[in-house]
């Protein structure tokens, strides 16, 4: 039998989840037994565009982007976006609540009329994505249960839980009842409450669970912890977990 062909992009990002899937070492070396990479930029020179499953990390922030996530669209039979900022326009849209005059000077100076942007946007913004794993980085054994799930042909289904669940299979201490503003209520679990189990907030990597939980949320937060929810919502703007202007 012919080995599934696997390629790996990056649009306008660190490229972290693309070095997250070299990172998994003698795992990878497994993979290869069973797929071809016929096209990643971090790991090889080759070029292939018979695509079977395309990963693509990093948002939608310039129209050059847009024109390539349309061309890999094309050539991938599936389309999956890997890290927050494929799933969600990541970090990339702070800059859409901010005027482009200034972003733009600061980052090239005079030279800004030399450099087309756009409004950051994850890539289901403008082209079908078949699945999902998102994350910052997206989670590496995550990524190995989708390619196994791939291989062996079984459905692939994301966690529904929030993080607040995986801190409390792992009895890690709630945040809130240290005066710490979290956002594992709302968030999609998945990362076994990595950042919380350091001590650290969750920060919506890997965005909202539901519309309904992040209301639920809202009066929660209001009334048991007296949180402001303009404090949660710029905080769910971090990783473009939650772009509109109001709350649920």
């Amino acid at each position: 039998m012919m080995k599934p062909k696997i390629a790996i992009f990056s649009l306008t990002g660190c490229e972290g989840c693309s070095l997250a899937i070299l990172e998994l070492e003698d795992q990878l070396l497994d993979i290869l037994q069973v797929v071809e990479i016929v096209n990643f930029r971090e790991g090889m020179t080759e070029r292939g565009w018979d695509i079977d499953i395309g990963f693509v990390d990093g948002a939608i922030s310039t129209p050059e982007d847009k024109r390539e996530v349309e061309e890999l669209r094309k050539h991938s039979r599936v389309l999956v976006a890997i890290g927050a900022c494929a799933c969600l326009g990541g970090i990339n849209t702070l800059k859409n609540h901010q005027p482009a005059s200034e972003y733009r000077a600061y980052v090239y100076g005079d030279k800004a009329e030399w450099f087309p942007t756009m409004d950051a946007q994850p890539i289901s913004a403008v082209v079908k994505v078949d699945y999902e794993l998102p994350g910052c980085p997206m989670v590496k054994e995550e990524f190995l249960r989708f390619v196994k799930c791939m291989l062996t042909e079984r459905p692939f289904r994301a966690t529904a839980n929030a993080v607040c669940v995986e801190c409390k299979k792992k009895g890690v201490l709630c945040l809130y009842e240290k005066g710490i503003i979290c956002l594992g209520p709302v968030t999609r679990g998945g990362c076994d409450a990595i950042c919380p189990a350091y001590g650290s907030k969750c920060e919506g990597c890997r965005g909202v669970v539901s519309d309904e939980a992040l209301a639920a949320a809202g009066v929660n937060l209001r009334e048991q912890y007296d949180v402001p929810l303009d404090r949660v919502l710029a905080d769910m703007r971090f990783h473009g977990a939650y772009q509109e202007k109001s709350l649920p």
